[in-house]
């Protein structure tokens, strides 16, 4: 028998877990402030402000699922803008029984030495990864104390259509499919995973069905690492066209900018990602669930198909 299940948030993510459930016959609603119509076939879609607890809840009535596919876009409200709404999440996941399956990140374990897997302690120090790790403690905290069920999908930087500035590759590809030369943040000779956003929803619509699966994170499968060079070439060649000069703009030089653009300021304090190895180990999720990664091929011919440039 069909359930419905509230998808927040309609960006790649929410979209994509919207279309695979719809497409086994689940009944699906997208909440956004807007309301506005994704296109998806046999998805509902609601005006909603996902920050009051009351509203949610009403929506969120007779639900098996509600999902936190938010990411608001602008790092420099995330302090303003998460609190509320994780918040409210959690008021109506508890107040409705329904599942919790939240989208997150690997910000909460801030720099590392070697491959970020699920067993890693969010040991962030910068204020973005410690909220995105504090948001996930409370979830895990109400988890344990027997007040709602959670689990979140932790994925590498997306690559896949509809990125778009969400994407180290897909920010710039639009002038490199034009044959412009393009500018990437830190080293671009460095290995580097991305994880393709159908993945992430294939796990967190599978998180969220396997009651063995609540209780904690799990690293989305993602394909072997490739540096942004490398993996930029490799879309550009999907989509029939040829590599472009790739100039590099080094992290001190982000931190400059910084100083004037808050904007940027935030970028920098991820810098991180950019200047060492940054790659998931995600064998434990494979296992689990049995889900592999989009192939590389495909991965890259979707992005480069879902870019207008």
């Amino acid at each position: 028998m069909s359930q419905h299940h509230l998808v927040i948030g309609a960006g790649p993510v929410g979209r994509h877990v919207a279309a695979l459930l719809a497409d086994r016959g689940e009944h699906v609603t997208i909440g956004t402030r807007s309301g506005r119509d994704t296109g998806l076939p046999g998805v509902r879609h609601v005006a909603l402000d996902a920050s009051d607890a009351d509203a949610l809840t009403r929506a969120a009535t007779d639900t098996a699922v509600l999902y936190n596919c938010a990411n608001p876009g602008d790092y420099t409200q995330w302090e303003r803008t998460w609190p509320p709404l994780a918040a409210a999440l959690l008021t109506a996941a508890e107040r409705t029984g329904a599942v919790y399956a939240i989208t997150g990140n690997l910000y909460p374990y801030g720099p590392v030495d070697g491959p970020m897997h699920a067993g890693l302690p969010d040991a962030a120090t910068d204020h973005k990864g410690v909220l995105r790790a504090r948001l996930w403690a409370d979830a895990l905290a109400a988890h344990r104390a027997g007040r709602l069920r959670a689990v979140e999908v932790r994925g590498s930087d997306y690559v896949g259509p509809g990125t778009g500035e969400n994407g180290h590759v897909t920010r710039v590809l639009p002038a490199a499919l034009r044959g412009k030369a393009v500018t990437m943040i830190g080293r671009t000779d460095l290995p580097h995973s991305f994880t393709d956003v159908l993945d992430v929803a294939r796990t967190i619509v599978a998180a969220a069905a396997d009651a063995t699966a609540h209780g904690r994170t799990w690293i989305v499968p993602s394909n072997p690492p490739r540096s942004q060079r490398q993996a930029l070439t490799e879309v550009l060649a999907a989509a029939g066209r040829p590599p472009v000069p790739v100039r590099r703009l080094p992290v001190p030089a982000v931190r400059a900018v910084g100083l004037v653009s808050p904007m940027m300021r935030e970028v920098a304090e991820m810098g991180y990602q950019w200047t060492a190895p940054y790659v998931v180990d995600d064998d434990e999720t494979r296992c689990h669930f049995g889900i592999e990664p989009t192939p590389w091929d495909e991965v890259c011919r979707r992005t480069a198909d879902g870019v207008d440039a």
